[in-house]
């Protein structure tokens, strides 16, 4: 029996806890601020109409009780909350491996900082879901599977014998990675988000929209432009940093395109991401965006930035990066001043 605990209440945290809790050889905790919105059965449902019925076995707001005689600790949590939690449950780990299913939020570098260099860690690349909750607590919808995910693993004696149970718990291919740095650097959120939403709005001011905007489905052929320049310029500090080449590949590469028109065309046609909105809300006459989001809130604070200072530290010069950068941080600093 493996017993895993998962810290957080998001879309993955629901999706996981259903997902993996569904399999009968396998017992999940639910480590909570709100333990009382949870119901010890959750219900996620595919793309397709797969349903997973789960039981959960502890569901608490207390550490040791949420911790207790588990393998693998599971974080699905926002880059703010990762340094408070590992504090929190730093007394409680024994011998469990600790893990991220998001990892460019610094959850290795933190970890490290936290727990020690000897903890032992595993961490995503890229998220094997795509998730949104329904009904908090309760129950989920898994939008998209990834064909394969990638994890580094650090201080396991036999990685490829971990690799093989996270493959099954995740149901999904799994490939390790050479070093944390292959998953704590991607081009994924901290890029992928952050330069969409520069194309959006770095010239708002102030005017409605008629509705939400898709995020993907809506995908500009300028959104893809900036993408490609701030992605040729994470690659060149990817070319002085332990990452074995081809262990993150170009945007262009991942999405099989060649040009910003191929890479608007694919995007604006993957399936699972159709009906995916944007950081936005709505107010009177219409729809404004939403700074508060965490394409804010998480994507230049604690994804984006790291890269930058990388890149600073190593002297590459990333002009479009720091631009980009410098426009989402104004955002969030403007906001947290109201």
């Amino acid at each position: 029996m493996i017993r895993i605990c998962i810290c957080g209440g998001g879309s993955l945290a629901h999706v996981c806890a259903g997902v993996l809790s569904f399999q009968s050889e396998v017992e999940v905790n639910i480590f909570t601020r709100q333990p009382e919105r949870w119901s010890q059965h959750i219900i996620v449902t595919d793309h397709e109409g797969k349903t997973y019925k789960g039981n959960l076995n502890v569901i608490s707001n207390n550490p040791q009780e949420a911790m207790h005689d588990c393998n693998i600790i599971f974080l699905c949590l926002p880059g703010f909350a990762i340094e408070s939690t590992l504090e929190c449950i730093k007394p409680y780990i024994g011998n469990a491996v600790v893990g991220s299913i998001v990892c460019s939020t610094g959850f290795f570098f933190t970890a490290h900082r936290v727990l020690g260099n000897n903890a032992r860690l595993f961490g995503f690349q890229r998220v094997p879901f795509i998730a949104r909750t329904t009904k908090y607590g309760h129950a989920a919808n898994l939008l998209g599977y990834k064909p394969q995910v990638s994890i580094a693993v650090e201080n396991m004696e036999d990685k490829e014998e971990f690799r093989k149970i996270v493959e099954s718990l995740w149901m999904t291919p799994t490939k390790l990675l050479h070093s944390h740095y292959e998953a704590s650097l991607t081009n994924s959120n901290p890029i992928l988000h952050t330069g969409r939403i520069y194309s959006m709005w770095k010239d708002w001011n102030g005017e409605l929209y008629s509705h939400n905007i898709l995020f993907y489905k809506e995908w500009t052929v300028e959104a893809s432009k900036t993408l490609i320049a701030m992605d040729k310029e994470f690659m060149q500090l990817l070319d002085v940093l332990p990452v074995t080449p081809g262990a993150i590949p170009s945007l262009l590469e991942y999405y099989e395109s060649h040009d910003a028109i191929s890479l608007t065309e694919k995007i604006r046609s993957i399936v699972a991401f159709q009906d995916i909105t944007s950081p936005m809300k709505e107010v009177d006459g219409g729809w404004i965006p939403d700074f508060e989001s965490r394409y804010f809130t998480e994507d230049f604070p604690y994804g984006l930035k790291i890269i930058i200072d990388l890149a600073k530290e190593n002297n590459i010069h990333t002009p479009n990066l720091k631009k980009v950068f410098e426009w989402g941080m104004s955002k969030c600093m403007k906001m947290s001043e109201t």
